[in-house]
């Protein structure tokens, strides 16, 4: 389900956006919701200035890929070793747990 993520750094452009987002986390929920995300971005190239400019959103709604991010051994294990075996998820009291 979690394959083949774009890794942390990745620069998208989203459905019905004009500005490109930088993948700043991977698999997420928001403090109100019971959603699970695939990605959360920000402005790309401004980045982080407040907490309030964190973009969650899913991989089916990228419509274009600028740049794929830094990839190392240390984030291909990562990706291979947890990412790529993550089975069903769910949120319990504002926290992803697998089912």
């Amino acid at each position: 389900m979690y394959k083949n993520m774009l890794p942390i750094g990745s620069v998208v452009r989203i459905e019905g956006a004009v500005r490109k987002l930088m993948v700043l986390g991977r698999i997420a929920t928001t403090e109100d919701e019971d959603m699970i995300y695939d990605y959360i971005g920000t402005p790309y190239p401004e980045g982080v200035s407040a907490s309030d400019e964190m973009f969650f959103f899913n991989r089916d709604q990228i419509e274009e890929l600028f740049f794929i991010g830094f990839q190392d051994p240390e984030a291909l294990a990562f990706q291979h070793d947890v990412l790529d075996e993550l089975g069903e998820l769910t949120v319990e009291n504002h926290r992803i747990v697998e089912k």
